[in-house]
């Protein structure tokens, strides 16, 4: 077992600890400004009656409200605290997990845990709160519980976590991946009905959402309670609530930003950032061969079960780019998602992997130190952009290290590089 498996717990934990420091303080720093993204959404409520992604800012507006506190300080509260649950579950969820050189670089994915702190406009995003979910979910899933027990969590968080970003429903399928893995013993009927009854509460949920759209005036009313209260005014994804309402409105604005150019940049991004779990994935298989009875006399099926369930479950989540503009987001959604079922199939011992892949521990012995250049480079690098327009960022760790640092100290690198004594006495000796 190589150093970098030995060692990967502290790792790891180091690494967990420089993003909860990092988001904590860009959190605080960002809770104030006001054309930030990172707060708009947490605006949107039901001050003027039902709507879609309400629910969270609804209750930071009464908390609000009840005590006496300015909104934007709850919402700063709320999102710290969501942050830190995140990574601490990703934390105890991943630890002891990998086996492998190969394992590694996926988790440490620079469209992974990473993504959110160098790229800060999607910071604490709701889109963490299914994440959080999801972990929960994973960990309830674990063979040590009931089968009903993720059935029966479902069944009553996940409508809520519907309420609070509907595009969830496009991630069902990974639930229904580790439902169908957890009750491969039973028949394909019998499961698919275990499906419906515990999904059919998130089903109601979603079209309550859809017949439910916040009309014109509903939306004046939000928009008069937060300036009437808080003095805040509803912009960004609070004002799109009402100008890009539908799918459809959402959908125009994509057509309008796509492009050849864009399309190839993700392909791009996606194949480099999903490499390292493309590879477990194609080299993963089912250590249990009695996966529903039926689908056993088809051999060449049942041989690459692993592979066609993540393709089923991914398949749903694309439809996303359709009617997002933000593609990093996605992408950063997905991978998640993907990564985290996968780990769960490690942590349960379902599968086993294929001794090709031993090919990167061995080059990790022989050639240590190309390596971690490479990883390094793979880690911190690069980064996709928010927007679908974005091009590809560069230098990620130093540029979130030179950010904050030059946030708490207040420095400008370049006017200190100039005002050093020692540049100065040269300059002046060459002049």
């Amino acid at each position: 077992m190589n150093f970098l498996i030995r060692k990967f717990n502290l790792l790891f934990s180091l690494f967990i600890i420089f993003i909860f420091l990092t988001a904590i303080f860009w959190l605080y720093q960002k809770h104030t400004v006001g054309n930030d993204s990172t707060i708009s959404e947490w605006l949107i409520n039901y001050q003027g009656g039902f709507t879609r992604r309400g629910i969270i800012g609804e209750i930071c507006f009464q908390l609000a409200s009840f005590f006496d506190l300015k909104l934007r300080f709850v919402i700063f509260l709320f999102q710290s605290t969501l942050y830190l649950v995140y990574l601490i579950l990703i934390y105890f969820f991943i630890r002891n997990t990998p086996k492998n050189t190969l394992t590694i670089i996926a988790i440490f994915s620079p469209i992974f845990i990473l993504y959110p702190i160098a790229e800060l406009e999607v910071l604490a995003r709701k889109e963490v709160f299914l994440y959080v979910g999801f972990i929960l979910f994973l960990n309830i899933s674990s063979f040590k519980y009931s089968k009903n027990a993720p059935l029966i969590y479902i069944f009553l968080i996940f409508p809520i976590l519907c309420l609070i970003w509907e595009p969830f429903i496009f991630f069902f399928s990974f639930a229904f991946f580790v439902i169908l893995i957890r009750n491969s013993q039973d028949t394909l009927r019998k499961v698919i009905f275990k499906i419906f009854l515990s999904f059919s509460s998130s089903i109601v949920t979603m079209c309550v959402i859809l017949l439910n759209l916040l009309t014109p005036i509903e939306h004046l009313q939000m928009q008069d309670s937060l300036m009437n209260n808080f003095g805040e005014i509803c912009y960004m994804s609070c004002s799109l609530l009402k100008n890009k309402a539908n799918i459809s409105s959402q959908s125009a604005a994509v057509y309008d930003l796509l492009s050849y150019e864009v399309v190839f940049r993700y392909l791009v991004i996606m194949l480099i950032g999903f490499s390292a779990l493309i590879i477990l994935i194609f080299n993963t298989k089912l250590k249990n061969k009695k996966f529903f009875l039926g689908l056993q006399k088809y051999k060449w099926i049942s041989s690459r079960i692993i592979i066609l369930l993540f393709v089923i479950s991914l398949i749903p989540s694309i439809i996303l780019f359709g009617f997002m503009t933000d593609w990093g987001r996605v992408v950063n959604t997905i991978y998640t998602f993907s990564v985290l079922t996968y780990i769960y199939l490690i942590k349960n011992d379902l599968v086993f992997l294929d001794k090709k892949i031993l090919i990167f521990d061995n080059f990790y012995v022989y050639k240590k130190k190309l390596f971690f250049i490479l990883f390094i480079i793979f880690i911190f690098g690069w980064n996709q952009k928010t927007a679908m327009t974005g091009d590809i960022a560069t230098n990620s760790l130093y540029k979130i290290i030179y950010n904050t640092t030059k946030k708490v100290f207040h420095f400008d690198g370049i006017r200190l590089f100039q005002n050093n004594p020692i540049i100065k006495f040269h300059k002046n000796y060459i002049e």
